[in-house]
């Protein structure tokens, strides 16, 4: 009697144990993972903003408002697509081609694919070249002021898209670099910085202009 009464408390007690153990991972996967198993999304509509400024900051204040209501118009569709079935409770898409598999399916996947490492290759070819050129202009405007003038200054440009290649292949691989928080926050003060600048020179072009005209 004493041992059936002894293995009931064990069986009472280890049931509880593993009742409370249940509950604190449960807590603890709610505080990680969404309500679908997936890791938990940490955007906020500082870090979207900081996004769209990055994005748009450099374009002309017209270009800029047209930038903006595309990227509004877009937003909306995106955010309608989120979820196929059910706006509140349906499977969410966690990327573009997983939207259009749930909306549209069959041959638009692969289209959309397609399209997305297109976009990746020419922009990645972009910044490359932007960038070889950028640090080209800073070298450039050093060598022409140390000169006075005299030296033209001819560049290569290869050995800057090799530096900034082997820059990005080291940034890739860092571990969940997508998941920075703060990475689009440095990214718009650069880009209020180098709109600053620009802006700054091109008033104090137009300026000496004018004195010159004045005179």
């Amino acid at each position: 009697m004493g041992s059936e009464n002894g293995a009931g408390k064990n069986y009472l007690y280890n049931n509880q144990d593993f009742d409370l153990s249940i509950d604190v991972f449960s807590q603890v996967s709610s505080k990680l993972l969404d309500d679908d198993g997936r890791p938990k999304r940490t955007g906020t509509a500082w870090t979207a903003s900081a996004h769209i400024i990055t994005a748009v900051i450099g374009a002309g204040l017209v270009v800029m408002f047209m930038f903006s209501f595309i990227t509004y118009y877009t937003s909306t569709l995106l955010a309608a697509c989120y979820r196929s079935g059910d706006p509140v409770n349906g499977k969410r898409n966690y990327t573009y081609v997983d939207a259009i598999r749930s909306n549209l399916g069959g041959f638009e996947v692969k289209i959309c694919g397609w399209v997305q490492y297109l976009n990746l290759f020419g922009v990645a070819i972009g910044y490359t070249i932007a960038s070889s050129i950028s640090m080209m202009a800073i070298k450039r405007s050093n060598c022409f002021h140390a000169s006075g003038g005299k030296d033209p200054c001819h560049m290569n440009s290869n050995p800057y898209m090799i530096a900034f290649g082997i820059v990005e292949i080291f940034c890739s691989q860092i571990p969940d670099f997508d998941q920075l928080w703060w990475l689009s926050i440095v990214a718009a003060v650069m880009s209020f910085t180098y709109s600053t600048i620009v802006l700054g020179i091109g008033i104090a072009k137009v300026a000496g202009i004018l004195l010159q005209l004045n005179y």
